[in-house]
């Protein structure tokens, strides 16, 4: 059985970067218990290769974001589709999301993210 893995990237604003991490640690546990093997994300360096588009261009960065990259690893799409169920629901997960979505301050915008579920081709 492959794994299978829903990737995202997104920017944020650097001046909400840590209290961001602090949600997310929190979240990535929460995404485990349903299955997920590991959740990852990691804070854009080196965002820029000659010839090709970068992140920066496909999702719209302003001056002060930070790009996130994430992917979060499960043993099938069946674990995956069924955390995607669960996550959204559980009772802890509205008051974690609350303030990234406060619209006074927009920590999270899903509509500046780009995200889709990969089946794998090559795992060494």
């Amino acid at each position: 059985m492959s794994n299978y893995i829903d990737a995202f990237v997104f920017p944020i604003a650097e001046k909400y970067l840590n209290e961001y991490k602090e949600i997310v640690e929190q979240v990535a546990e929460i995404w485990k218990e349903y299955g997920a093997l590991s959740y990852n994300e990691f804070v854009g360096d080196d965002l820029h290769l000659e010839g090709t588009r970068s992140f920066i261009d496909a999702i719209e960065v302003k001056a002060d974001d930070e790009v996130i990259f994430g992917w979060v690893v499960f043993p099938s799409k069946v674990v995956r589709d069924e955390a995607n169920r669960k996550v959204p629901v559980d009772p802890r997960m509205e008051k974690l999301v609350a303030p990234l979505v406060d619209p006074k301050r927009m920590i999270f915008n899903a509509d500046r993210m780009v995200y889709g579920g990969f089946k794998a081709l090559v795992q060494k």
